[in-house]
């Protein structure tokens, strides 16, 4: 099962008791204090795993705890300190205090571990407290507590294009079609009930990652189909790649605005994203009806069909893309890169419509490495 959230509760080990004792030899009268300290608790750490894809395994398990420090003992000998706690999340969880909302760490690259909470100090054995006027100390220091937080892990998946549309428009089709993803595809809405991450390669050495949700409806951010705490695994992309079904009983204009406003209801930052638009199944209408309906589309933006393109479009049908720059790297936020037609079933457009995204990708990338 594909979990996304998950609240806990955390607490770092408690230190040891002290040891009381005291050096008893033969031929050794009134040996002095030789108690131990006790071991330091053990400490919570978070550590990021590419193996780990989900939250479910936190499921069952409320409060996670480390081992406490053992107690002294004679001798001078100390405890054993308490094991450490490493709690494995996969990429893309961060860790959130539930008191204040902070994120304290966020978790992205595979390997990353951080301290979260420090084990208590274990306690001073009576050795410790031994002095000219007092050279049979009988007590000793009990262990520090450790330190208890209560948190909540949120999942949001890292990709560089969301694709986002309403249910049933081909956004799993898709994604099978230019990734390594395997989604769940079926002739009916709300097919896909879970993220769904693929890797997109661009010849031999490049690639970029596609993250498919589930669809959106209008009045998605009111709790109608399934909401819209999905978006939360594309509010990290930078790109939207907004999927307008041809063949769908909705009106083309009525599925854009409704799927930019559902976007603007979750969050302004992801609504002011870049973006493009793909309209799908291009395959199920005719070349007549295609050409109305995509000039028609572009009138909505205030847009005439391009005439030519460096990625191949297939010039059968109007097709618009970007030409001129208005930002420092050649593309207006408030329009689309491009709006093309597709089909995933015939691949039309498809290899001209993976390299105009990643030139998009790249851009972000290198807008990302300069600051």
């Amino acid at each position: 099962m594909f979990t996304d959230s998950v609240e806990l509760t955390v607490s770092s080990g408690k230190g040891g008791q002290g040891c009381v004792a005291f050096r008893r030899e033969k031929f050794v009268l009134n040996g002095g204090p030789n108690g131990g300290d006790g071991g330091k608790g053990g400490d919570i750490w978070f550590k990021c795993d590419n193996n780990t894809h989900t939250l479910s395994h936190f499921q069952r398990k409320m409060h996670i705890k480390a081992d406490n420090g053992r107690p002294g003992e004679g001798s001078n000998m100390t405890g054993k300190s308490g094991a450490k706690k490493v709690i494995i999340v996969p990429p893309g969880t961060q860790i959130v205090d539930i008191e204040s909302g902070e994120v304290i760490f966020d978790m992205l690259k595979d390997g990353q571990e951080e301290k979260f909470l420090e084990g208590g100090k274990g306690g001073l054995g009576n050795t410790h407290f031994k002095s000219p006027t007092n050279q049979r100390p009988t007590y000793a220091q009990p262990g520090e507590k450790g330190e208890t937080r209560a948190i909540k892990l949120d999942l949001k998946l890292i990709a560089d294009v969301g694709l986002v549309g309403f249910p049933n428009v081909g956004k799993s089709t898709l994604i099978s079609t230019v990734s390594n993803a395997k989604p769940e595809i079926a002739n009916y809405e709300f097919t896909t009930l879970t993220p769904k991450l693929g890797q997109v390669n661009i010849g031999d050495y490049e690639s970029f990652i596609m993250a498919d949700i589930p669809g959106i409806i209008g009045g998605a951010h009111e709790g109608k189909g399934l909401g819209i705490q999905f978006l939360r695994h594309i509010e990290r992309t930078k790109i939207l790649l907004y999927m307008v079904d041809l063949g769908n009983y909705r009106e083309l204009k009525e599925q854009i605005e409704v799927l930019r406003e559902e976007i603007a209801s979750f969050s302004d930052v992801l609504a002011g994203s870049k973006f493009a638009i793909a309209l799908t199944r291009a395959d199920v209408v005719s070349p007549d009806e295609i050409t109305d309906l995509i000039n028609s589309f572009l009138e909505i933006f205030a847009l005439v069909p391009s005439k030519t393109s460096e990625f191949n479009f297939d010039d059968t049908v109007p097709y618009y893309i970007q030409e001129s720059a208005e930002d420092e790297l050649g593309f207006n936020r408030e329009l689309p890169y491009f709006i093309v037609p597709i089909s995933s079933a015939t691949h039309k457009n498809i290899e001209p419509l993976k390299n105009a995204l990643f030139k998009l990708v790249q851009s972000e990338r290198s807008q990302t490495s300069r600051n």
